[in-house]
């Protein structure tokens, strides 16, 4: 399957899915090849905008099996010095270049090659197929697709998402709250700040709260926490307003996130600060301008991916790579997404993180080749 593989991956980093771009073509794509491969496809659009999820089932109707699960998008290449069209794969010393081989076109890819090499009758337990839009920007096409599957009663009870993890299986990792809070102030005169409403000011105001939220987290870290930090984190990632230093500023903007580490850390988080922003802040902002104030835009809640002791996506995958030791992950995935609708997570997939969101991203060959042995084995399991 390898041959098969890679030049399917060529053609999915032949379509330029980073995440502010349409993914219609290229899951038209995937439908075409795993309708041609036995699958029952359905595609999920976007209702506003030109995006689209989809899922695909081989094998017998009914609840169970197991979902292969990967993303569609990938991130942006403006700014980055590629020695390579990153749009273009590019093969070199057993590694194969392009945006999106590694993170997770690669994993995908041979999805689509197991689907073509099974035949469909020979299956006695479903194998089902979710590949997502905008994953790099909150995994809101995961977010919809579990409110789909959440509706029905038949569920894959087993779900391997593919994303980079040098396939070694990972049965947990944190969650991440993304968040832009913008303030309306009232500007003025720098010589006169007490007759405006200073937006950074009171943006600052806000961070050090947040600073305050981290140091409680901090105290909140449950017993014999798994991950590094074992507390839930918040981090400011950019604070920005004001036009010069006479000007009081009448606008400001703030990006931070957090990612909890249990449930209730995030309700703790929000709950804290919408009592602060409407007790203390906005009170203060309107008692000088009536129309101050700041509003929360949510970029993204997804949640972590909890380890469990009884876990048997992860017992399969360790069946399938020998490797019995799951570990824990910084990053995000859908992962806690199809968790939370009922099913057994693993993460597992080919490439390393530390190849992703960079310039001359790349996958290595082996690591197509070891997906691949997986892959086969569970067609394997599957058809037994």
């Amino acid at each position: 399957m390898r041959e098969a593989a890679i030049a399917t991956l060529g053609d999915l980093i032949a379509f330029p899915t980073v995440s502010t771009e349409s993914n219609v073509e290229i899951t038209a794509y995937l439908a075409d090849r795993l309708e041609a491969a036995g699958a029952r496809v359905e595609i999920q659009r976007h209702e506003s905008e030109p995006k689209a999820n989809l899922y695909a089932t081989l094998g017998p109707e009914g609840p169970g099996g197991v979902l292969l699960s990967g993303h569609t998008d990938v991130v942006p290449v403006a700014d980055q010095d590629w020695t390579t069209d990153p749009f273009t794969m590019a093969e070199r010393d057993g590694r194969l270049y392009g945006r999106g081989s590694c993170d997770m076109k690669g994993f995908v890819a041979c999805a689509v090659s197991l689907a073509e090499a099974l035949t469909s009758e020979t299956l006695t337990t479903p194998l089902h197929f979710a590949f997502t839009h905008d994953e790099e920007t909150g995994c809101l096409g995961a977010q919809r697709l579990a409110d789909r599957l959440r509706e029905r009663d038949a569920l894959p009870s087993i779900c391997i998402v593919g994303e980079p993890t040098e396939m070694k299986p990972v049965d947990g990792h944190k969650g991440c709250f993304e968040y832009r809070v913008r303030f309306q102030g009232l500007e003025g005169h720098g010589s006169a700040p007490d007759l405006g409403v200073n937006a950074v000011e009171y943006a600052a105001r806000y961070v050090a709260n947040l600073m305050e939220l981290r140091e409680a987290l901090r105290r909140r870290a449950p017993a014999n926490c798994p991950f590094d930090p074992p507390f839930a984190t918040i981090n400011i990632g950019r604070l920005s307003g004001g036009v010069a230093p006479n000007v009081v500023a009448g606008k400001a903007e703030l990006l931070w996130e957090m990612r909890p580490v249990q449930p209730g850390d995030a309700e703790f988080v929000k709950d804290a600060l919408e009592a602060y922003a409407s007790e203390e802040l906005i009170p203060a902002m309107r008692a000088i301008h009536p129309e101050a104030g700041l509003e929360t835009e949510i970029l993204g809640e997804v949640v972590g991916l909890a380890p469990q002791a009884s876990n048997a996506a992860r017992d399969l995958m360790a069946a399938l790579t020998g490797d019995n030791a799951a570990g824990l992950v910084p990053f995000g995935t859908e992962a806690g997404l199809f968790q939370e609708i009922g099913m057994d997570v693993v993460v597992c997939g080919p490439g390393s993180i530390e190849q992703a969101h960079k310039a001359d991203e790349f996958i290595a060959i082996a690591e197509i080749d070891r997906c691949l042995a997986m892959l086969e084995r569970l067609g394997g399991h599957l058809t037994a």
